[in-house]
């Protein structure tokens, strides 16, 4: 039965059983050693909601880092203390220092945790934050027993500010955890439990249109959105909140060049994956930027042809999520069309492009299903210099010996097997690889998802 759009459904909480364990393993021994723990990821992602998941059969105390003055953010953080451990605190505090001096003190005697979520907001509230911390963690942490979690969206200030040797906290955090999207066997569970007669294409979309973030799932589930043309009028719509997605997230990260930085991203989700195609588009140079979205805000992936031997040439570009790619794709590409209210048109453009797009998408599906079974030690795409040859997947397991070339396309009919062993014979006089190992050859569609 489809979902009626008109229900409001209020989704469960999924998967995650690996996070759930590592944070509350990291709660139980922080009873014996402090710990002191960066919980990452991009936002939407959930990151809130599992640490409240895992903590949420013993009280903690929680502190949102909002972008208001230091004193204000004090007070709240009293109440908080006062609340959840029951415990007289200082009376009243314009320093954070001095309640992080009060909390580690107390952790002596008393084990418990504390959540600092969107952590690296203390910049533009008081920078001083960071190196303070740094001192009283370091005076205090061997005698303490606190579960110390920080939390962060905006990815490049938190690696900046743990990974950095300039910067007062660099070492200090004992573990990391990165949230990551929900993987594709999620994806299917959340489908058959909210719509148990989807097809595979409603699927694909639910991938195409969220990339797994929790967040975008959510929206469409609780606005009863669960097949393709649904999503797509949800998405496109007015007051949508995917709309305007994609600035929020990102124009902080960017800073004063986003507008450079967006032009390559939407350059990229266009299909000008290389370099030269790029800066054809832009008409600047464009390396340090490029470097900058792969290292820096790991947005972008360098991909290459499998067993490439330079690490310059035949390279790619790909936007490593999979929600901006189409964000970028449609949203940013079509907004002069959104400017003028006219929804209904851009649904129809996505409806017209939907199935060359979906089927980048479904190559992407499928990648991550091989890295989800656990079965290969290798697992990439191929294609030689002239453009003649291209294989959408490459699988190997090295222990077995065995290697599985892939075609991936929509629709069954569209798959030549004839093709890909020619294309994989191609491979294997290009690379000399996998000589020995068991080949063999399958096709992958929608029928296989």
């Amino acid at each position: 039965m489809v979902v009626s759009e008109l229900n409001r459904i209020d989704m469960k909480f999924y998967d995650r059983e690996q996070e759930l364990a590592f944070l509350r393993e990291t709660r139980d021994a922080a009873r014996t050693a402090a710990k002191f723990t960066v919980v990452t990821g991009r936002r939407r992602i959930g990151k809130t909601t599992l640490i409240k998941t895992a903590y949420e059969d013993t009280p903690f105390v929680y502190f949102f880092v909002a972008r208001k003055a230091e004193s204000e953010l004090c007070e709240t953080y009293l109440e908080e203390i006062s609340e959840k451990l029951g415990i007289p605190t200082l009376g009243s505090s314009r320093s954070f220092s001095e309640i992080f001096r009060y909390l580690m003190q107390l952790s002596q005697t008393k084990s418990f945790t504390l959540v600092i979520d969107e952590f690296q907001d203390f910049f533009r509230v008081n920078k001083a934050v960071f190196s303070e911390m740094q001192d009283i963690w370091d005076t205090y942490e061997k005698e303490s027993h606190i579960n110390l979690i920080v939390c962060g969206s905006i990815y490049s200030m938190m690696q900046k500010l743990f990974k950095d040797k300039k910067e007062p906290l660099y070492g200090r955090n004992t573990g990391e955890l990165r949230v990551k999207p929900f993987r594709p066997s999620v994806l299917k569970q959340i489908m058959a439990d909210y719509n148990p007669g989807y097809t595979k294409d409603d699927l694909l979309a639910l991938f195409t249109f969220t990339g797994g973030v929790a967040r975008y799932v959510n929206l469409l589930v609780d606005a009863g959105a669960l097949n393709k043309d649904a999503m797509i009028r949800q998405i496109i719509s007015p007051n949508s909140t995917f709309l305007t997605e994609g600035k929020n997230n990102l124009i902080e990260e960017f800073g004063k060049d986003y507008g450079i930085y967006f032009s390559i991203l939407s350059c990229i989700a266009r299909g000008k994956n290389t370099r030269s195609e790029i800066e054809d588009v832009i008409g600047k140079e464009v390396s340090g930027y490029i470097t900058n979205l792969e290292k820096e805000f790991e947005l972008i992936a360098k991909r290459q042809p499998m067993f490439e031997k330079s690490s310059t040439k035949n390279v790619r570009y790909e936007l490593g999520d999979v929600f901006y790619s189409f964000w970028f794709r449609f949203i940013f590409k079509y907004n002069y069309i959104l400017e003028i209210e006219n929804y209904s048109k851009l649904q129809e453009i996505i409806e017209r492009d939907y199935d060359t797009f979906s089927g980048l998408m479904l190559e992407r599906y499928f990648h991550r299903i091989a890295m989800e079974t656990g079965k290969y030690t290798r697992i990439g795409r191929w294609w030689d210099r002239k453009g003649e040859n291209e294989i959408d997947m490459i699988a190997a397991d090295e222990l077995s010996e065995s290697v599985t070339f892939f075609e991936i396309k929509r629709q069954p009919d569209e798959i030549s097997i004839g093709v890909l062993k020619q294309k994989a014979e191609a491979f294997l006089r290009a690379t000399y690889q996998f000589k020995g190992f068991k080949i063999s050859y399958e096709g992958l569609s929608l029928k296989q998802m």
